[in-house]
């Protein structure tokens, strides 16, 4: 055709962005995003991929220098229609008529209607075998325009947004001829080519009579990367296609893709140490193509080819196929934008810092990675102590803090618990690229802009316990102008505050923060401050707090204390453990406290050994008395043995206190409480539950150590490894 102007089906308010479109540091799949000026939350996502129509004309365009104009609907009037839909007045749209729920169904998605009505239940798989398989790349035009026009008959009332977006269309085409262009390529959706193909026969004072009037609001564009998961269906993204990665294969390589496609299958199973050999792809592709020709198909398509992997790669193994879907049917490919290309300056900043903590290879995937996973450490983790893995941790932690979840952070576990230590899982989403441009408004650094977001959300923070985790948000972020504020906001809000549950919420959070500090350096005393103003009060007011509670709530502040006690305990202060030691005497006499509190904190007391085995003994003997009912006995023993049944495998006087109150329960009592002891003796772990079933067999007698007479000839091989372990330089028998 060498056509001299072309017109392309997207919002017109980006065309100027189609001038970077001959770059080549401008890699698909990339989408326009159109964001409201004033308020970046309102924003729309036009992508683009390799084998997308539009991508290929603007290439066409750019190398040709021809001009680009995009014709659909702006958005910045989109938006403004959005804003107002529901006062319709606004669009002068003629009056159709209800249309009855079929007609709702019908023009919703008319293409499923014409493949349902070809024997398909996917109308993008009857898209691809009835007009990208076959060999007929011009006479389908005609095809598909005859079919079109068709439909558009059926459909008695069309959507109001449609008939805009169109009457916009036909006002650019009217334009472009006015402008004198002569050959004028028109790349569209089908659906629209009927009422495009006959512009003439629409009348121009009809078209403008539908767009007069209408709102705008102001728009910006930029280029953003994007991904093929994005581009499915499951992304939201309404106009996406199932098989992005086949797709491109197909576009870059037809008559070879499903030789490529199951090559590449196979080298996946192989990378992961499955069997997949040279024979097996070989026969998996005659094995689709045979499937092809049987379903009257000119080529394999991806039901074909996915068919056959399951059959012959995966052993008809169905759960296998997951690889091959990620990789090759969806893909993981994500595209790339210049940094020198039009953004905002946080953009720029956050590009600087990513290469600076050498994160560039997480930001071009996405893929879900361990950060620095290696081969002998599959979470890999960082270490804070190195100014490198510091910098990595402070750029994630101040991402978070502006939501933009790349890295979270995640649970240490076992050995890998440290303070210097963090474990990352990082995932790029393209979306991310419009929680950048509403960061913006905070600042023009990363730095800058999770400040002033920690701030404004802390001037508005009601609870104590939300100040608290702000405060340790900001120092892990490094954060300490914002650090000053915030800890003069705790101030005031913990002296105001008088629920002593709620400062027991925070004290943990302090802790950790006073922790972290010292592992990063850095200048803490204000929080300890705070810490030494609280921990005082939560140990008097406590006892009070726990007295007229009913279960759920005792469950609650049950886990108050055990967090309480744990922060405390790494604090390791003298005189926070003398105030929390008369805060669990108290506790523990008070008789309107709920009885798995006094439980608990009788265990407390004794793990701390602030109580002998004697006194608990009397303690444990009175709480489970006949005098007690049978249900405070059993909230009390759930609170006494929470967590751990070592106490009574250790100390065989309690074991026959609690024996015996067990044993002295009616069958209708014992019936009553089960529940309780259930959920008590299903915490302890599997060994500790082994062993107090042996010791309920030898009739609570705990065997011991003296009666088994060591085997000397055995322990004497242990002893060279254990004094290696112990750092003896030589091995003496």
């Amino acid at each position: 055709m060498q056509p001299d102007c072309v017109l392309i089906e997207a919002p017109a308010d980006a065309e100027q962005s189609t001038e970077y479109v001959g770059r080549k540091d401008l890699k698909p799949p990339v989408a326009l995003l159109i964001y409201a000026d004033k308020n970046p939350q309102r924003a729309a996502h036009v992508p683009f991929a390799v084998f997308s129509p539009e991508w290929q004309t603007m290439k066409y365009a750019a190398k040709r220098e021809l001009p680009v104009r995009f014709m659909d609907l702006p958005m910045d009037i989109t938006f403004a229609l959005t804003d107002a839909e529901r006062n319709v007045t606004q669009m002068s749209l003629p009056a159709q008529g209800e249309p009855t729920p079929e007609d709702l169904n019908f023009r919703r998605d008319p293409m499923k209607y014409m493949a349902q009505a070809a024997g398909y239940t996917d109308s993008e798989r009857w898209w691809e075998v009835m007009f990208e398989q076959p060999d007929n790349e011009t006479e389908v035009f005609t095809a598909i325009l005859e079919m079109t026009t068709a439909l558009r008959k059926e459909i008695k009332h069309e959507q109001p947004r449609t008939l805009l977006r169109e009457a916009y269309m036909r006002k650019i085409m009217r334009k472009a001829v006015k402008d004198g262009y002569e050959r004028i390529a028109v790349v569209c959706g089908a659906y629209h080519a009927p009422v495009l193909h006959t512009w003439q026969d629409f009348k121009q004072s009809a078209d403008n009579a539908l767009l007069r009037g209408l709102k705008k609001v102001k728009t910006r564009t930029a280029w953003v990367p994007w991904s093929y998961s994005r581009l499915t269906f499951r992304s939201g993204y309404t106009a996406g296609v199932n098989s992005p990665a086949w797709y491109e294969m197909l576009f870059k390589a037809r008559s070879e893709a499903a030789v490529r496609w199951m090559v590449q299958a196979a080298r996946l199973f192989r990378s992961k140490d499955l069997a997949a050999s040279s024979a097996h792809a070989l026969e998996a592709v005659r094995l689709a193509e045979t499937l092809a020709v049987i379903r009257n198909l000119s080529l394999p398509g991806i039901d074909e080819l996915r068919a056959a992997a399951v059959s012959v790669l995966c052993d008809g193994e169905e759960h296998r196929m997951q690889l091959i879907d990620e990789k090759l049917i969806v893909g993981d490919v994500i595209g790339k934008v210049s940094p020198d290309m039009p953004v905002i300056p946080l953009q720029k900043n956050l590009e600087q810092q990513i290469k600076s903590a050498r994160l560039t290879a997480y930001r071009n995937t996405t893929e879900e990675l361990w950060l620095k996973a290696t081969s002998t450490k599959k979470r890999g983790g960082l270490d804070l102590r190195i100014d490198a893995d510091l910098l990595k941790s402070l750029l994630l932690h101040r991402l978070n803090v502006l939501n933009i979840p790349w890295g979270k952070l995640q649970k240490e576990t076992g050995r890998e618990t440290s303070t210097f230590h963090e474990y990352w899982k990082m995932k790029w989403k393209p979306d991310f690229s419009l929680r950048i441009i509403e960061a913006g408004m905070w600042g023009n650094t990363v730095a800058e802009a999770a400040a002033a977001k920690l701030s404004d959300t802390a001037r508005r923070a009601e609870r104590l316990a939300e100040l608290t985790r702000l405060t340790e948000q900001a120092l892990q972020a490094d954060l300490f102008v914002t650090v000053a504020e915030l800890v003069r906001l705790l101030e005031q809000k913990s002296a105001l505050t008088t629920d002593v549950l709620h400062l027991a919420d925070t004290l943990p959070v302090l802790v950790n923060i006073i922790r972290y500090g010292d592992v990063r350096g850095t200048h803490t005393e204000a929080v300890r401050t705070v810490t030494e103003q609280i921990v005082p009060r939560i140990c008097i007011g406590l006892p009070a707090a726990c007295t007229h509670t009913d279960d759920t709530a005792a469950e609650a502040i049950l886990q108050n204390i055990i967090a309480v006690n744990h922060a405390l305990g790494l604090l390791n202060s003298e005189e926070f453990n003398r105030n929390w030691r008369d805060c669990l005497h108290r506790l523990a006499e008070t008789s309107q406290a709920h009885f798995m509190l006094r439980g608990l904190s009788v265990r407390m007391l004794f793990d701390k050994n602030y109580l002998t085995v004697e006194e608990t003994a009397v303690r444990t003997d009175f709480a489970l008395s006949t005098g007690q009912e049978s249900l405070a006995a059993a909230q009390w023993a759930e609170g006494f043995l929470y967590g751990s049944g070592l106490v009574i495998l250790h100390h065989p006087e309690l074991h026959r206190i609690l024996d015996e109150w067990v044993d002295g329960l009616s069958k209708d009592t014992f019936t009553e409480i089960l529940p309780v002891l259930r959920r008590t003796f299903s915490k302890f772990s599997a060994h500790e539950r082994e062993q107090m079933l042996l010791l309920v067999k030898n009739g609570g007698l705990v065997p011991s150590a003296g009666q088994d007479r060591p085997d000397k000839r055995r322990a004497a091989r242990v002893v060279p490894t254990v004094r290696l372990l112990l750092g003896y330089e030589s091995i003496e028998s």
